[in-house]
């Protein structure tokens, strides 16, 4: 038998292990997970994933713990995905519906537990921060921090926004670096038990519907979004505050990203908002404050053996609940193509070619729409404005084609590039 295909994925987060999990039972790849962090970790709490997210998870063998851990919206509300109100008085705009999904989420930390359960002893190593790629004619060398390396026939590194690895790519390509760049928008973070918000409500005068069912609160710069994880237990709210001053915002150097902030300072900033907005924000004792970064677009996510996935592909702003779903389509591509074994041996080439063509004009177009529904959220929208009609309509219908994304067609676009591709060099060679 010929030796095993060696796949080495780099980063330990949710694409990265939902990616090993997909390779790990097929016995012509040899699969090895390298993770910076001492143990697998996820910072945030609450995140949501689409119908399309929900299918990858699904393909990628990890549709039972997400089940066991995921949240629904309750019936009679369960396709809701969120409703959308005004800040000052939180009346109704409109519904997005994911019929048969709604508003999915988890916490990241307890999902990204179940998943690391289900790794096979010895895939994973530990404390491997990969600082760079030494390419071969027909392989990939990663090096690390701690002086050792890995030769790997494929690299997918899915080592988030920050990865090391990602200028190795564009430098590949001919492009310059990439970094990381400050949106100008920054997030309060916060849980709130529900049963005290639910009190809280009631003493205000809230519809405690509010509770029950995912809401986003729309005003002039500024959004709050909330949901339940931990089985309904804890409200997820993010608040979102744009400063539009500066045409290119630049995030001090060395200043850390996500910072404890007073509960003062982010009434602070919704104090003008109506009783729903200020009574649900009061009742988050210790937010944190999050800088928004994202990446430009990217002109390739492939050089040589190695392969950019997730956010070191294509982090964007969140406004539309996708980034983490576009990683795991990433990694639902790949675990369905490498299963061929004819591919794994002989087309990686191709694949690859085949993933950066297929692949990145979608997460381009994901990530171009994020920024878009922040500026429709934050009543910028040039075409929308504040019109209660239109905004309503608009946001009701903008989320079907990310959602309604059909994966195994643009796997099979892929082997059909793969195809045609490996007749040209057949042809050729004759």
């Amino acid at each position: 038998m010929s030796a095993p295909v060696r796949v080495a994925i780099v980063g330990g987060g949710i694409a990265g292990v939902g990616l090993a999990l997909g390779l790990k039972d097929h016995a012509h790849l040899d699969v090895k997970l390298f993770e910076s962090a001492r143990a697998f970790g996820e910072i945030g709490a609450g995140v949501s994933f689409g119908a399309n997210a929900v299918r990858a998870i699904t393909g990628l063998g990890m549709g039972e713990p997400y089940a066991a851990l995921a949240d629904h919206t309750p019936d009679p509300w369960r396709d809701i995905w969120f409703e959308w109100r005004h800040s000052d008085d939180a009346r109704l705009l409109g519904t997005s519906r994911a019929p048969g999904v709604g508003q999915s989420s988890v916490h990241r930390a307890d999902f990204l537990d179940a998943l690391a359960t289900r790794l096979p002893m010895g895939m994973t190593q530990f404390n491997k921060r990969a600082t760079r790629i030494e390419h071969g004619a027909d392989s990939a060398r990663v090096h690390f921090a701690d002086g050792t390396d890995h030769e790997a026939d494929i690299v997918i590194a899915s080592d988030g926004i920050k990865s090391n690895l990602r200028d190795d790519v564009l430098r590949g390509l001919g492009q310059a670096p990439v970094a990381p760049r400050f949106t100008g928008t920054c997030a309060y973070r916060g849980m709130i038990e529900s049963d005290r918000l639910r009190r809280a409500f009631e003493a205000a005068g809230v519809d405690t519907h509010l509770i029950d069912v995912p809401q986003m609160i729309l005003g002039l710069d500024a959004h709050i979004l909330s949901f339940p994880v931990k089985q309904g237990r804890l409200i997820n709210v993010v608040a979102f505050v744009s400063d539009r001053s500066d045409a290119n915002p630049q995030w001090p150097t060395g200043q850390s990203w996500v910072r404890e902030a007073s509960r003062r300072e982010m009434l602070e900033a919704f104090a003008h908002w109506g009783v729903a907005a200020r009574t649900l924000l009061k009742c988050i004792d210790t937010p944190t404050h999050w800088a928004l970064h994202e990446l430009a677009q990217l002109h390739g996510y492939v050089h040589g053996r190695l392969a950019l996935i997730g956010d070191a592909a294509h982090a964007m702003l969140p406004h539309q609940g996708a980034g983490a779903g576009q990683g795991l389509e990433d990694a639902y591509f790949f675990a369905q193509l490498l299963a061929d074994p004819a591919i794994a041996r002989e087309r990686l080439p191709e694949l690859l070619a085949a993933y950066d063509a297929v692949r990145r004009p979608r997460a381009c177009r994901v990530q171009q729409t994020s920024w878009e529904a922040g500026e429709l959220y934050e009543l910028r929208d040039p075409r929308v404005g504040d019109e209660d009609a239109l905004l309503g309509h608009t946001l009701e219908t903008r989320f079907d084609w990310i959602w309604n994304h059909d994966l195994d067609a643009e796997v099979a676009t892929a082997r059909a590039r793969i195809d045609a591709s490996t007749k040209v060099e057949a042809d050729r060679t004759v």
